[in-house]
């Protein structure tokens, strides 16, 4: 037997990704605009909006005037969308890829050179603030990190949204959507106050859309 060779595993959920920084520009379209963004290897989708987020994207409408959430960013098509739908949003991109925040503050540079949109902050999520707090969180999540991490990084973020405020999640029906939903349906802050009521929004393409109302 020859020597053992370790290798190393690139994941999108890495700090700092493993493979090879090339840097690419991709077309995407993001409601009737067609942009031109940066992209590379070692984050999530690197070639093309994935079909979880352009469901999530197609069923969530406007975001509120306020605070959002976008929780694992990636290159920036939740935040994008989200500052381009409302200027008057302020979105908070957070992501503990390095790579993945680069790439999506040279993508808002380049969507804010030439549309009006609204102001989106990356950061490491150990970097924010933590009094802000969020009228709104949208996410499709990273499943793959595992139910007690994925349980973990919810718990963190999801009582960080406003009373009243909604956190909108997409998740593939055969990666565990359902039970996903009812693990969140009996969580609560803290205090003891429940996080709210889970409602299946929509169904399409494999995945399910889940919308937590924050209780008031």
């Amino acid at each position: 037997m020859g020597p053992l060779r370790l290798t190393a595993v690139d994941h999108y959920f890495s700090a700092q990704p493993a493979s090879a920084d090339e840097r690419r520009e991709i077309s995407v379209h993001i409601d009737g605009m067609d942009l031109r963004l940066e992209t590379a290897p070692g984050v999530f989708s690197p070639g093309h909006i994935d079909l979880g987020t352009t469901v999530l994207l197609d069923t969530v409408g406007a975001p509120p005037a306020g605070d959002l959430l976008d929780l694992g960013c990636g290159w920036g098509p939740i935040s994008l969308t989200a500052a381009l739908r409302n200027p008057a949003t302020r979105v908070t991109a957070v992501d503990v890829n390095e790579r993945a925040l680069d790439l999506l503050d040279r993508n808002v540079a380049r969507v804010a050179s030439a549309h009006r949109i609204g102001r989106v902050t990356g950061s490491l999520p150990n970097a924010v603030d933590p009094t802000l707090s969020f009228d709104a969180l949208w996410s499709n999540p990273p499943i793959r990190i595992g139910k007690e991490a994925l349980h973990e990084l919810l718990a963190r973020w999801i009582p960080r949204v406003k009373p009243g405020g909604e956190a909108w999640l997409v998740v593939q029906k055969n990666l565990g959507a359902d039970s996903l939903a009812s693990w969140i349906a009996a969580q609560a802050d803290a205090d003891g106050k429940p996080w709210g009521a889970v409602d299946k929004v929509r169904s399409s393409k494999g995945f399910r859309v889940l919308r937590l109302s924050r209780a008031e």
